[in-house]
C-alpha cells in the first residue's frame, strides 16, 4: 500500500472541525460569520445541557473545574475559578485559528459560551482580552456571572 502524505492531518476532532471552519471562512468570508457563529452556539448549548444533567450542580465553579480538567496543561493555564469568575490563558488554539482573525475567533467562542450560559446562567458574560487568531502571544479569555444589577 502506497504510504499517503500525512502532513496537515488533523490530531483530533477539534483541530478538523476548525478546519472546516477556516475553510468556510477563507472561502466566503465575513458573511460566513453569523453562520459559524450560529452552529457553534448549538453545539455550545448541546454540551451545556449534557454536562449540567451529569454535574452535582450549576455553579460556575464546578462546571469551569470540570471543563478544566479536559485542558492541556502545557498549553492552557487557569488563572482563576470561582463562582463569579473562570480566567484561563491558552498558548495554542485547539481549532487552529492562530492568526486568522478576532471575528472568527469570536464566532467560535460562542461554543464556549453557550455552554456556561446553558450549564451555568444566561448570565454569563464572555470577555475575550487575547487572542492568539489575532496574533497575540496567548488568549487571555473570562466568563463572568453578571449580577442582576449589573
Amino acid at each position: 500500500m502506497e504510504d499517503k502524505n500525512t502532513e496537515n492531518l488533523p490530531k483530533n476532532p477539534t483541530e478538523a472541525q476548525g478546519m472546516l471552519i477556516k475553510a468556510f471562512y477563507e472561502m466566503a468570508g465575513k458573511e460566513a460569520l453569523p453562520i459559524i457563529k450560529d452552529i457553534c452556539a448549538k453545539q455550545g448549548r448541546a454540551l451545556g445541557l449534557k454536562i449540567r444533567k451529569k454535574l452535582p450542580n450549576n455553579k460556575l465553579s464546578t462546571v469551569a473545574k470540570n471543563l478544566s480538567e479536559t485542558f492541556d496543561p502545557n498549553h492552557v493555564k487557569v488563572i482563576t475559578i470561582s463562582d463569579d469568575k473562570f480566567q484561563i490563558q491558552g498558548t495554542k488554539c485547539p481549532f487552529g485559528l492562530e492568526n486568522t482573525s478576532r471575528e472568527l475567533c469570536e464566532a467560535v467562542m460562542e461554543i464556549d459560551h453557550e455552554y456556561f450560559r446553558t450549564a451555568v446562567s444566561d448570565k454569563i458574560k464572555l470577555s475575550i482580552i487575547k487572542t492568539v487568531a489575532e496574533g497575540d502571544s496567548c488568549c487571555d479569555t473570562i466568563y463572568e456571572l453578571k449580577k442582576d444589577s449589573e
